[in-house]
């Protein structure tokens, strides 16, 4: 468990994909209210994958290295496939345990990401 929270924190102080697009063809957010972390993110999409991907935020350690973590993981991966990820993915993902309260942080992005993808499906069909 040390490994993912070492991974996580790494994350958190360096994240990967924090930056913004010139051109996206998505942009969503999410912000939770509760505790006040918030994720955006903008995406690329060419031919059904993701080609770019890029997030902003603020918050706690758990939201914003979930937001780089996934980011980097989904990079490169079909929209269908992003679409499809779910509660156990994110809780794989970050590698630690969570409880309620921070497993609303883990899955911000993974909602924030999905509402894009969502969006660009829905104008593109």
């Amino acid at each position: 468990m040390k490994l993912y929270q070492e991974q996580l924190m790494d994350h958190y102080r360096n994240p990967r994909h924090r930056t913004t697009l010139e051109a996206p063809d998505f942009t969503s957010a999410e912000h939770n209210p509760s505790c006040g972390d918030s994720v955006s993110f903008q995406g690329s999409v060419a031919l059904g994958h993701i080609t770019a991907l890029a997030f902003q935020g603020k918050g706690c350690v758990i939201s914003q290295g979930a937001s780089s973590m996934l980011a980097a993981h989904c990079t490169k991966l079909l929209i269908d496939d992003i679409a499809k990820l779910d509660k156990e993915f994110m809780l794989t993902l970050v590698g630690i345990p969570l409880g309620p309260t921070r497993l609303r942080c883990a899955l911000l992005p993974l909602q924030a990401l999905q509402q894009g993808i969502a969006d660009y499906q829905n104008i593109n069909s």
